[in-house]
């Protein structure tokens, strides 16, 4: 599965650094699909160009603030995911909970950044999150999964789709889970070298679906082609700059 991805991606770094201005646009054409895409999947009605105008300041009028501030926080939630890859810091719980706070600023304050303190369902999924006085010890647990050296010897397409599907079984939060579950997700890839990618709104059934196996039969195979596919995605894109 990861052969074309590991030649694509060698391509890719053997033609690095590319052109300052190649990078710019990019990286604003992945920051706007991925915002567009990632609000899409939870019902957020802004189109794509919408989405756009919201990112350079401009008010879309018959749409609620809420959705105005998701186009907004995400846009800060990945400048902070780029913060964390050019430190290089490792992955921690003050981190996830610092995105996630980034995500709800101003939607739900009293809930950003806090795990949940009741039980929550997660629409149309078989599989039910754990009851809210779990959450801490499963978080630690997951953190105590990726750092293992077993983890870390994993393909990091597979360690991100893998903390992505785990992340978002937990459900720690009210709201806000798949945001922070995709950033989380990014942020993995992107510290190995990868570009972010966009988990498509159209693909929204396959992946939901894929992700409910996931978490009711630990079967994680279809989450990573999915995220696999993706991947090459955004290879192809960045490689259609070097040709």
């Amino acid at each position: 599965m990861f052969e074309q991805i590991n030649q694509k991606k060698d391509y890719l770094d053997a033609n690095r650094p590319l052109p300052n201005y190649t990078v710019k646009s990019l990286r604003e054409k992945l920051l706007l699909e991925w915002t567009y895409n990632t609000n899409a999947i939870e019902g957020n009605t802004l189109t794509i160009n919408e989405t756009k105008v919201v990112l350079e300041g401009i008010t879309v009028g018959g749409k609620t603030l809420r959705e105005h501030l998701e186009v907004i926080n995400h846009r800060d939630a990945i400048q902070y995911v780029e913060e964390i890859v050019q430190k290089d810091e490792p992955l921690s719980e003050w981190q996830i909970k610092n995105l996630h706070r980034l995500i709800l600023k101003g939607i739900d304050d009293e809930y950003a950044g806090v795990y949940r303190d009741q039980q929550v369902f997660i629409s149309g999924a078989k599989h039910i999150p754990p009851a809210p006085f779990l959450i801490k010890e499963e978080m630690e647990q997951l953190l105590g999964w990726y750092e293992k050296a077993e983890t870390k010897k994993l393909h990091p397409v597979v360690r991100g789709a893998m903390l992505h599907a785990i992340f978002v079984g937990i459900h720690p939060f009210v709201d806000g889970n798949g945001r922070t579950s995709r950033l989380l997700l990014n942020l993995e890839l992107m510290k190995h070298g990868f570009p972010p990618i966009v988990i498509k709104v159209e693909n929204r059934i396959a992946y939901y679906e894929a992700l409910d196996k996931a978490h009711t039969e630990k079967e994680y195979d279809d989450f990573i082609k999915i995220v696999a596919s993706e991947v090459e995605d955004s290879l192809n894109l960045y490689l259609s700059a070097i040709k």
